[in-house]
């Protein structure tokens, strides 16, 4: 069954469906990365494009919980950003395309809300 997004703000950003699939910078058009349709329930993400572009994703649905703020971190399986409780992929970041990202994503099987950052290239 399909969500129904409450909040969908792109900044220098698009999507490849609605609320999910590969991301793209819409300065350069590079993929930056690719966010699982089912597994979140919101996402917020900051990103600088190596092409020097400033962009963003604020996502949540009309059924999104409350998150509870966690310090576990998330855990990489063949390349994805998984929840650690049960494995499910929740968002790629490529880490060649972007010089620097925040991640803030709720996972929607546990609630748990897991922050991410990586500013390597600034």
């Amino acid at each position: 069954m399909a969500r129904i997004l409450k909040t969908k703000e792109l900044v220098n950003t698009r999507l490849a469906t609605n609320y999910g699939g590969w991301m793209y910078c819409d300065k350069c058009n590079e993929n930056i990365g690719y966010l699982c349709y089912s597994t979140y329930d919101r996402l917020d993400l900051k990103y600088k494009c190596n092409c020097g572009s400033n962009g963003s994703l604020l996502l949540d649905f009309e059924d999104s919980n409350t998150g509870k703020h966690c310090n576990n971190e998330l855990i990489i399986i063949k390349n994805r950003f998984c929840c650690p409780k049960d494995n499910e992929p929740l968002i790629t970041i490529l880490d060649k395309k972007v010089a620097s990202y925040e991640i803030q994503v709720t996972c929607k099987s546990c609630g748990n809300i897991y922050k991410k950052k990586n500013n390597n290239k600034i």
